[in-house]
């Protein structure tokens, strides 16, 4: 699943939604990226946990969860019809009027479609149907590519692109993948009978909202600057645009930080129960793994901006600055995906929720201060800030709550990293050796100071592999 995700998804956002904004440009694509960020934030209301009920009690009651499943599906529309509800007021509240509300009619469908299909792929997972999951996980992608690549690149696709055709090919891709996972699951099933039992929704509702109110939460720190950004900037769709240029390599960054710490999270419960000391030697190995890794990256992004942006758009200037604090923020991601999940691990859950609270306090004060001045690197900036402040208050939470040592050790070698990382990519800016060259000595470094530990990465593997 992880190797055929890292295939197609990167071909789906680079090949395609890429070259989509450049041939729509910054302005009309701008317009999609902040309703698409819309219609994200608040799509908790689609699910409210169900998924992970769904995988955690079909693998323990599968001939109970079968049951569960028409009105758990009947649930889902009555979540739909909500959540459309809600969106609308909250655009209409915005200012949103026309086209743009035409748009996001699409993009409240294709949330559905998406919690749907996810809802089917809890059912493969619980199942243990690992291989039906993965070919579902990527069908969309897969057929993103085909049917966009058909309309983008063939002999007879059109000169000029509309940003609605996007949205439309996403639908139909969508709910392809969404019928051919009802067909694959339902001979499985009992057969639904499609009701709606109130009762059965608000003890569900009951046992999963801390967790639907920390990924809402989160959502909001992440996905608000483009909503803001294209509201109270006077260029705002155009700015809206320019920020989903450097935005869509971190997206695809947080694609493998979410691979990393969805295996973090069962080998924390894991260690959790079993020993604190294993438990802190695993954020330790973690940490210098994922944090190391992501220096490198972050030094070869800021320092080759223009020439990595060059490769994928085709105007780009004013996404550089963006881009380079947007990829300075990933390193306090990575943060989060190490702490966030080990105090998810534990049941920290108030904790987090405290914490995200915080980071959207934080989030939308920057961005009111810095948007109207400076538009996209406004918004950069203020994703970058708090990020930090969030995965600073997640590492002290941690440190306190599970004492976890400070090694002065530790943080010399990163500071050894950082220093000598710095001081060759000032000397050989603008070199074509330059990217080479940080790679090689970043490599080097990390091996060498065992912030990467070949042992520590084989015993994290086979533990990984013990855990079902």
């Amino acid at each position: 699943m992880i190797l055929l995700n890292l295939l197609i998804k990167p071909i789906a956002l680079f090949g395609i939604d890429a070259t989509v904004q450049n041939r729509v440009g910054a302005e009309n694509y701008g317009i999609y990226f902040s309703l698409l960020n819309l219609s994200v934030l608040f799509n908790i209301l689609l699910d409210f946990g169900i998924n992970n009920y769904t995988t955690k009690n079909l693998a323990q009651n599968p001939e109970e969860i079968k049951k569960y499943f028409g009105r758990v599906f009947t649930f889902r529309l009555i979540l739909f019809s909500l959540y459309s509800l809600f969106t609308f007021c909250i655009a209409l509240f915005l200012g949103y009027t026309g086209r743009p509300l035409f748009l996001l009619s699409f993009l409240i469908l294709n949330q559905f479609l998406v919690l749907t299909i996810a809802y089917f792929r809890s059912h493969f997972a619980g199942f243990h149907f690992f291989k039906t999951d993965a070919f579902i996980s990527v069908l969309d992608r897969g057929l993103l590519i085909l049917v966009g690549g058909a309309l983008l690149f063939s002999p007879w696709a059109p000169e000029n692109f509309e940003i609605e055709w996007f949205i439309w090919v996403q639908t139909f891709c969508y709910a392809t993948t969404l019928m051919v996972g009802f067909v694959l699951l339902i001979k499985h099933l009992k057969r639904p009978y499609f009701s709606w039992d109130p009762s059965f929704s608000f003890e569900l509702i009951k046992k999963s909202w801390p967790y639907a109110l920390l990924i809402v939460l989160m959502l909001f720190y992440t996905r608000i600057d483009g909503v803001m950004l294209e509201r109270i900037h006077v260029n705002g769709a155009y700015e809206s645009g320019v920020y989903a240029q450097g935005f869509r390599l971190l997206d695809a960054l947080y694609m493998f930080g979410m691979i990393f710490a969805g295996l973090l999270f069962p080998l924390f419960s894991k260690q959790l129960k079993e020993s604190i000391p294993a438990v802190l030697e695993l954020v330790r190995n973690s940490a210098n793994l994922l944090l190391s890794g992501v220096i490198i990256i972050i030094f070869v992004t800021c320092f080759n901006s223009s020439y990595i942006l060059g490769l994928i758009y085709t105007d780009f200037t004013d996404a550089v600055g963006p881009f380079r604090f947007l990829m300075i923020g990933f390193f306090p991601i990575c943060m989060n995906f190490i702490f966030g999940t080990l105090l998810t691990a534990n049941g920290n859950l108030k904790a987090l929720n405290l914490i995200s609270l915080g980071g959207i306090a934080a989030n939308v004060c920057v961005n009111v201060l810095l948007i109207p001045k400076y538009g996209a690197l406004g918004a950069a900036i203020a994703t970058c800030f708090t990020q930090m402040v969030t995965a600073v208050l997640q590492y002290v939470y941690c440190v306190i709550n599970f004492q976890i040592p400070l090694k002065i050790n530790g943080a010399l070698k990163f500071g050894v990293l950082i220093i000598l990382l710095y001081g060759t990519s000032s000397l050989l800016e603008g070199s074509d050796f330059l990217i080479p060259a940080q790679l090689i000595l970043g490599l080097f470094l990390t091996f060498s100071m065992s912030l990467i530990d070949l042992k520590s990465m084989k015993k994290l593997y086979f533990s990984s592999g013990r855990i079902k």
